[in-house]
């Protein structure tokens, strides 16, 4: 791998952009100064200030922890442009106006260090025009990097070369923004707008053109253009107004400003849409301004009516048909849209058909090759399938032919007849773009591979596109035992690997069989297990649905064998003969938590959300959850001169009690769900790697179990403590009756139970708490009521 080191990297422009680049450079733990003009009044750190504070209020946070914004280091242009020397890495985040970033360019080269690489965080200004005010020693070194919004949750990065930049000087910036930032990079070639924004802009005005000619409402296109057609939740309008209509008008911009119907077959379709006119006079730009295509009056979500020019009642909902049609095989899915007699079938064959044409045209001009489309619109545009991808599906050459048939009878939005690669030579043949060879290639006309740097050497199943045939996790390896809920076996001989195949991964007794087999088999043969599934989440806790049955026939004894076993499940984890590390990904909810807190080690994506939230279906954790809550308390003390072990008990209760869950990573760890010396990992595909890195270093290092022992609890008198403050929150109206017993059961596994302060107990005994309390409240109505209505509406029930 590139030994490039990046040590400390500076961010101009404490803009939008630049203050949640720099917030997310933090939260991967790079060294970052932000930079912006001095204030005219005040401190001259005044508008970095302001920005660095900002970043704590914004939702969803750019900060793995809010606290971590103060690690941003705070400059200006006229005081600390020294800084620049100590960074490796410049990226420039102002304003898109060429002329303000070349006047910036030509003030801080004097002072950039020569290995610096300095790169252009611009959305879509030609990163050749741009390099042109640097000097010839920095032009090298120069290059786009494209970021995308929010930039901590957005796993596009677009990587631009000029023709001056230096190949090695890409190569290391893609090693550090695949491993260091946790990114999925696609190299982009420098035309207007690059590829995602370029592709997606483009669909996004083509779909508001065939809006306007099939006459559809907005809330029932964002219904049809959401999770029903494999894209954002959001749709195509909503996602317009968390954007930003400003946002977007700048995008159309440049679209218009740079290109022409000789640039661009399809330019004409670019003019800004009436609707989009409308609502920026307004002054309503989405989101920020709380109205836009939507706008939220009490609970009531309206909807923009331009003819009105006012709101009215929203929600409404695309016809049921077409939810059925969208959820057949891609083939016939198409065939039934195109062939639909009603508007919004019309209108999902034409945004489809569109979105094809105008790829397959441009391919050539804006990326490499057909893969850099397809991923660059899944990570940085939500869609499950990219433009290529989807077409491949539903039958290359049939498809090709319907959107020429659209194109001769003046349908579509282009007369551009499809290239000639679509349908003569080896796409044709292939039937296809992708191929396990790679993609296509319409410059070099060849199927190319993905680019092999080093770094990609710790992605042991990187996102493939359909076609490619890369390797599955579900497949992959020498399976040692398998099962409906769990795959268990090994990549290299070394590491065992379980995987959980349950729905959520959620953990019944079956899958606790299959872990206590895995951790036995690894005793005897391998140097650890790695718990790590390929796709998300980790797990999200104890299977109820599973155990209910059981419940209903034999009554709680069930309840109370299937929490036993799932605790001794956790504790054959923790004292394993091998090294357990538990590679989380997404959620890891109740059990899931629970299975982290017992392995030896964790390793995390940033993108982690980890809690014991059984207190949501008015339950207690109960696979160990407040026994290891109890522990950690009392070695924390151990290390402390602190005499009152209540203080360190505290914050695991109140997590508990509260089912708060981190919001990343860093928060988890903030938490207690993580230690200092787990590990958190940026790119979500490095997971398994690193795992089994890490698992081979203990064995080798000698790792052994930790002894079992005794602990202090808190005991009555610090049960007493923490009931009298419940008592005050319940009095208050803060929590109902039920989570007041709910909470004061918690309290009494946390503190020990009926026992005096002090007194030593060990982790079966808390465990015995601990099911006691699930037992009484899975018995409870109330309990019940939370966990049906949890199980039908997926929503907590507050009662």
């Amino acid at each position: 791998m590139s030994r490039f080191q990046v040590r400390k990297v500076a961010v101009l422009g404490a803009g939008v952009m630049g203050a949640q680049i720099a917030a997310h450079l933090v939260n991967v733990k790079v060294p970052v100064v932000l930079f912006d003009l001095p204030a005219k009044e005040g401190p001259k750190n005044g508008i970095v200030t302001k920005a660095v504070e900002g970043l704590k209020k914004l939702k969803p946070s750019p900060l793995g922890v809010a606290d971590d914004a103060a690690l941003i280091q705070q400059a200006n242009y006229e005081e600390h442009m020294a800084l620049l020397g100590e960074c490796d890495l410049v990226i420039e985040a102002i304003a898109e106006r060429m002329d303000w970033k070349l006047d910036l360019y030509k003030k801080i080269a004097p002072h950039v260090a020569p290995h610096a690489i300095v790169a252009s965080n611009t959305s879509g200004l030609s990163i050749t025009k741009l390099s042109e005010a640097l000097p010839e020693a920095i032009k090298p070194r120069f290059c786009g990097i494209h970021f995308f919004n929010p930039p901590r949750y957005m796993y596009l990065v677009e990587l631009i070369a000029t023709p001056t930049t230096q190949p090695q000087i890409l190569d290391d910036l893609e090693t550090f923004v695949t491993s260091g930032l946790g990114k999925g990079v696609v190299r982009a070639k420098d035309t207007p707008n690059f590829i995602a924004n370029r592709v997606g802009i483009a669909g996004m005005l083509a779909t508001m053109r065939e809006v306007e000619k099939f006459g559809l409402t907005y809330d029932v296109v964002d219904d049809l253009t959401g999770k029903k057609l494999g894209r954002a939740s959001s749709g195509t309008f909503r996602t317009a107004d968390v954007v930003g209509l400003d946002t977007m008008a700048h995008v159309i911009k440049t679209l218009q400003d740079n290109l022409s119907a000789e640039t661009d077959p399809f330019y004409d379709s670019f003019g800004t849409p009436e609707v989009l006119k409308t609502l920026l006079e307004m002054g309503h730009l989405g989101q920020k301004t709380k109205a836009g295509f939507y706008r939220k009056v009490g609970r009531d979500v309206l909807r923009f009516e331009l003819a009105s020019k006012d709101y009215v009642p929203g929600g409404q909902k695309a016809d049921d048909v077409y939810g059925r049609m969208l959820k057949k095989p891609a083939a016939e899915r198409l065939k039934l849209l195109r062939e639909s007699e009603g508007p919004q079938g019309q209108f999902l064959w034409a945004i489809l058909r569109n979105s094809f044409h105008y790829a397959a045209v441009h391919l050539a001009s804006i990326a490499d090759t057909a893969r850099d489309v397809d991923f660059a619109m899944r990570w940085g545009f939500g869609m499950k399938q990219g433009p290529f991808e989807l077409w491949q599906e539903a039958g290359w050459l049939q498809v090709a032919q319907w959107i020429q048939e659209d194109i001769a009878a003046g349908k579509a939005l282009s007369k551009a007849p499809l290239p000639d690669w679509v349908f003569k030579g080896p796409v044709a043949e292939a039937g296809g773009v992708h191929t396990p060879e790679g993609s296509w290639n319409p410059t070099s006309g060849r199927f190319e591979p993905r680019r092999m740097l080093p770094v990609y050497q710790r992605q042991h199943f990187p996102e493939t596109v359909l076609g490619s045939g890369g390797a599955k996790f579900q497949t992959a390896g020498t399976t040692v035992h398998e099962d409906k809920t769990i795959r268990v076996w090994t990549l290299d001989g070394d590491v065992l690997i379980a995987s959980l195949k349950t729905k959520m991964h959620t953990i019944s007794p079956e899958v606790c069989e299959g872990l206590q087999l895995a951790i036995e088999t690894a005793e005897k043969s391998y140097q650890g297990l790695v718990i790590w599934s390929g796709d998300e989440p980790f797990s999200a806790g104890a299977d109820l649905e599973s155990t209910l049955p059981a419940f209903l026939a034999v009554g709680v004894s069930a309840i109370e064998d299937a929490e036993g076993f799932m605790q001794q499940t956790m504790l054959r984890l923790r004292y394993a003969g091998v090294p357990v590390i538990s590679a989380i990904r997404g959620l890891a909810l109740g059990g899931g938590c629970e299975l982290g807190l017992y392995s030896a080690r964790r390793v995390a994506a940033m993108e982690s959300y980890i809690g014991l939230v059984e207190v949501g279906v008015g339950l207690v954790p109960g696979a160990g959850g407040l026994a290891y809550i109890a522990r950690r308390a009392a070695e924390a003390q151990a290390q402390s001169t602190h005499k009152d072990l209540l203080p360190f008990l505290t914050e695991g209760f109140t997590a508990a009690a509260m089912a708060k869950v981190g919001t990343s990573a860093i928060e988890s760890r903030k938490i207690g769900y993580l230690l200092d010396s787990d590990i958190i990992v940026p790119n979500k595909d490095e997971l398994l790697y690193v795992a089994i890195q890490e698992a081979k270093a203990m064995f080798n290092a000698g790792w052994r179990a930790p002894l079992k022992r005794l602990f202090p609890v808190a005991g009555r008198s610090g049960k007493a403590t923490i009931q009298g403050q419940l008592v005050n929150m319940r009095d208050g109206g803060f929590i109902s009756q039920h989570d007041f017993r709910i909470a004061s059961l918690i309290a009494n596994v946390v503190t020990g139970g009926d026992v005096d302060a002090g007194t030593l107990v060990s982790e079966e005994y808390l465990m015995t708490l601990e099911r006691q309390a699930f037992c009484e409240l899975v018995q409870h109505p109330k309990t019940q009521e939370r966990i049906l209505g949890m199980l039908s509406t997926g929503k907590p029930v507050r009662n």
